[in-house]
């Protein structure tokens, strides 16, 4: 039986220097879901939130983007990506029938805490599928982080990298 002997050398590496360490990151996507503001009265009320997205990702057209986005809106690209990626879309936070039943006492979905709870977890939903690679191909998502409105009619495609 032949000896074998373990290779325990060192692998090489390049010293690191200030810029490597504080440096910007090679590639970053950062989402905030913040600023909820609540418009309208009666049963025409809903509450929006605004998207910020910085990325040096070359598959966004544009690095920085806000937009503002209500829950339906959500719910609209959920249902784009479930229907047309292979990715595991996550789940939204909950719809809060029982917080929608008249004669309550607090403000029901309009309430402050609610709102906050809320707005996490929709931002914690949109971080986990745009940093998916998978579904930073679709198209809905694009529309959905990067224009002013989303076009529900839009034929669904994927994202060509430049």
């Amino acid at each position: 039986m032949a000896d074998t002997i373990a290779d325990t050398r060192r692998l090489f590496s390049k010293p690191q220097n200030l810029n490597d360490a504080y440096g910007p990151p090679s590639n970053f996507l950062e989402i905030d879901v913040s600023n909820p503001e609540t418009v309208g009265v009666g049963r025409g009320r809903f509450t929006t939130y605004e998207i910020r997205l910085k990325t040096n990702l070359p598959i966004f057209k544009l690095k920085e983007s806000r937009v503002r986005r209500r829950y339906s809106d959500f719910e609209w690209l959920r249902a784009e990506l479930e229907r047309e990626s292979k990715v595991v879309v996550p789940p939204l936070p909950g719809k809060a029938l029982i917080r929608q039943l008249p004669f309550r006492g607090d403000d029901g979905i309009f309430d402050d805490s609610f709102i906050e709870e809320r707005r996490h977890g929709l931002e914690q939903f949109l971080n986990k599928v745009a940093g998916h690679p998978l579904a930073q191909n679709e198209r809905c998502l694009h529309m959905f982080l990067q224009d002013e409105s989303v076009d529900k009619s839009y034929t669904p495609s994927k994202i060509r990298q430049a």
